[in-house]
C-alpha cells in the first residue's frame, strides 16, 4: 500500500481525547488532526517524536490532517488501525496467510455471529468457508516481540467466540494479527493487560480457530506486509488468571 499523496513530515506535541493530536509541520505551523486509533497506543505519543502525516486539503473532513506513522524506537510504526483490514487483504493475496489465496472469492465485511461483521469471508467451491478476522497490531515492550492488545478489548474477545462459533459449524476460521512494524521476530498476546481476552484466544484455539501474525515493512512511502512471524501460545495461557 503506497501513500499517494505523499505524507506530510511532522513534529508531535500531544495525543489527546483518543480521536485528537497536536503537532507542528516542517514549516513551523501548528496544527491539530484526526488521529484514526482507538487504542492506547503505548510507546507511540512521546512529545518531540517524528511523526507523518495524510493530507485531506479540499476534503469535508473536520480536520485536515490524518496521523499515519510515528518513528519510535529506531522503527517507524503505522498506528493507522484501519488500514489493517487493507493490508491483511494483501497478505492473503501474497499467500502469506496458509492457503487462502488460493480461495475464489474475497468478500468485505460481512455480517454474520451475532449482530457482528466478519472482516472477510473466503469462499471457494467444494471447500469450506473462510472466515477471517484482522487484528492491528504495532504494540512492542520488549526487544523484538510484538503484543496484542495494548488495551483491554472486550469486542475482540466476543470475535474470538463467534469465530470458535464458526468452527463448530463447520466452516474454518482465521484470526490475522497483521503488525504495522518491522522490528519483531515473534508474536504473543498481552495477557497481563487483557487476560480476559488471552483466555478467549486459547479457548478459541482450542476449538480450532487459526491464528497467525504478519509483520510489515513500514515507510513514509508505503506499508507492505512481507513476512510470516512465530506465535508464542504459551505466555497467554500462563498469564490468563480468569
Amino acid at each position: 500500500m503506497k501513500f499517494d499523496p505523499p505524507l506530510v513530515p511532522a513534529t508531535l506535541i500531544r495525543r489527546y481525547k483518543r480521536f485528537l493530536f497536536d503537532a507542528v509541520l516542517d514549516d513551523g505551523t501548528e496544527i491539530t488532526g484526526f488521529c484514526p486509533n482507538t487504542g492506547s497506543m503505548l510507546g507511540l505519543t512521546d512529545a518531540g517524536s517524528r511523526i507523518w502525516l495524510s493530507d485531506h486539503a479540499g476534503s469535508a473532513r473536520k480536520h485536515r490532517y490524518a496521523f499515519e506513522l510515528i518513528e519510535a524506537a529506531d522503527t517507524v510504526v503505522g498506528v493507522h488501525a484501519a488500514l489493517a483490514n487493507r493490508l491483511g487483504e494483501e497478505a492473503i493475496r501474497m499467500g502469506l496467510v496458509d492457503n487462502l489465496a488460493s480461495y475464489e472469492t474475497l468478500r468485505r465485511e460481512q455480517r454474520y455471529g451475532r449482530n457482528s461483521r466478519v472482516d472477510f469471508l473466503i469462499s471457494s467451491p467444494g471447500r469450506p468457508d473462510a472466515y477471517v478476522e484482522v487484528k492491528n497490531v504495532h504494540f512492542i515492550r520488549e526487544s523484538r516481540l510484538a503484543e496484542f492488545p495494548d488495551t483491554v478489548t472486550a469486542r475482540g474477545a466476543r470475535h474470538l467466540e463467534e469465530l470458535a462459533t464458526m468452527v463448530d459449524a463447520g466452516h474454518r476460521a482465521v484470526m490475522l494479527y497483521l503488525i504495522q512494524r518491522e522490528d519483531c521476530d515473534r508474536f504473543r498476546l498481552s495477557g497481563d493487560l487483557d487476560p480476559t481476552y488471552a483466555h478467549a484466544f486459547t479457548e478459541a484455539r482450542r476449538r480450532g480457530v487459526e491464528a497467525y501474525a504478519v509483520k510489515c515493512r513500514v515507510s513514509a512511502a508505503e506499508i507492505a506486509p512481507f513476512q510470516r512471524i512465530t506465535m508464542d501460545e504459551a505466555a497467554p495461557a500462563a498469564l490468563c488468571t480468569v
